[in-house]
C-alpha cells in the first residue's frame, strides 16, 4: 500500500473530510486553498462524536456526509501531521489513511485508531461541533 504523500496523491489526489475541516469549521482553513469538488454521503463509514472532534470506524452506515477536495503532496503531508497519521506505523497515531470511493472518485479518508466504546454514534448526517 502506498502511503507517502508523493505516491498517495498520485495515486489518489481527493481527500474526503467529516469533521472540524469541513467548510465553516474551526480546521477548515487547512484546506482554504484546495479544490472543493462537492459533497457526498459514504455508507461504508460511522462517526463518533469524540467531543471536540469526531472520528470514523470502517463500520455501515446510512450515510455519513463528507465533503472532498483536491489536494496537492504538501497538503496531503499537512493533513497527515494534523490528524496524527504516521506513514511508516499507521496504527500507532491517532488516525490512519484509507482510500474510499466517493461520487467525485477514489479518496482519502481518515480512520480513527483509537477504541470509541461509550462515545455517542453518528450512522446518519454529519458532525457538528457543540456550540
Amino acid at each position: 500500500m502506498m502511503h507517502t504523500p508523493a505516491l498517495a496523491v498520485a495515486r489518489t489526489p481527493l481527500v474526503a473530510v467529516y469533521g472540524t475541516l469541513k467548510r465553516g469549521l474551526r480546521n477548515h482553513h487547512w484546506l482554504e486553498c484546495a479544490n472543493f469538488l462537492g459533497s457526498d454521503r459514504l455508507h461504508r463509514i460511522t462517526l463518533y462524536d469524540l467531543g471536540p472532534f469526531p472520528g470514523a470506524k470502517l463500520e455501515p452506515s446510512r450515510g455519513v456526509e463528507v465533503e472532498v477536495f483536491s489536494v496537492d503532496v504538501q497538503l496531503l503531508a499537512e493533513l497527515d501531521r494534523l490528524e496524527d497519521y504516521r506513514v511508516r506505523q499507521p496504527a500507532s497515531g491517532l488516525y490512519d489513511r484509507s482510500i474510499h470511493p466517493t461520487c467525485y472518485g477514489p479518496a482519502w479518508r481518515y480512520l480513527y485508531n483509537p477504541r470509541v466504546k461509550g462515545y455517542a454514534v453518528i450512522r446518519q448526517g454529519g458532525w457538528r461541533p457543540i456550540g
